[in-house]
């Protein structure tokens, strides 16, 4: 990922919770000069292994994961976190243009098929129990049978990517001056909608300098 010096996001934990917030991703694999991507819930366990692990699962009819154990280079999980538009007009007189605050993650790894039956299902609860919990009422998988369970999990594939490495870009107008960008957050929490407030939450949060 193109990360300018300004943009780069190197404190952990902003960095695990981004993740961890915007844990719907993008799986990019590639193998013989194809590639394949698949839009995953992704659970990230930050204390399994050094750098910390993902869980996922695809449909056993998804090709993806049929090239898991001949892969060219690592696998890259992309997590899209919070983005918004720029509007020029927002930075006064001048000369301008048009640009979109981000922040994103790539984590990169090799992903690795969990071929074990329980682990499976207690991966599955895991992230039942991740979106379900404070959901009233709430469903959980002791509420189905088992042999449905059990079926719906042989059409899935499991598997666990141990991080090798992450990337992560915060661009939140950290190149203007701090009046420009007061007046940048400013105008996002005046759009009204929910990605334009988290972006002017995201830049509250970002402790920045004025720039030379």
């Amino acid at each position: 990922m193109y990360i300018p010096e300004a943009f780069l996001l190197e404190d952990r934990e902003t960095i695990l919770e981004l993740m961890h917030q915007y844990d719907f991703a993008l799986l990019v694999t590639a193998r013989g000069g194809a590639v394949q991507a698949s839009h995953l819930p992704v659970l990230l366990d930050a204390e399994h292994g050094p750098q910390g692990t993902l869980f996922a699962h695809m449909a056993r009819a998804n090709p993806q994961w049929r090239d898991f154990a001949e892969l060219e280079s690592d696998a890259m999980v992309v997590f899209q976190g919070p983005h918004a538009y720029i509007s020029p007009s927002w930075y006064g007189p001048g000369r301008h243009v048009p640009t979109w605050n981000y922040m994103a993650v790539h984590a990169y790894g090799r992903p690795q098929v969990i071929e074990d039956d329980a682990a499976v299902h207690d991966l599955l609860e895991r992230m039942v129990a991740r979106h379900e919990t404070g959901r009233s009422p709430s469903w959980s998988m002791d509420s189905q049978d088992e042999s449905y369970l059990s079926a719906m999990r042989r059409g899935i594939v499991a598997f666990e990517l141990p991080i090798a490495r992450l990337e992560a870009k915060a661009k939140l107008s950290q190149n203007k001056r701090e009046s420009v960008q007061a007046d940048v957050v400013a105008a996002l929490d005046a759009e009204g909608d929910t990605t334009s407030r988290d972006v002017a939450e995201a830049m509250r949060s970002l402790k920045v300098t004025e720039p030379a």
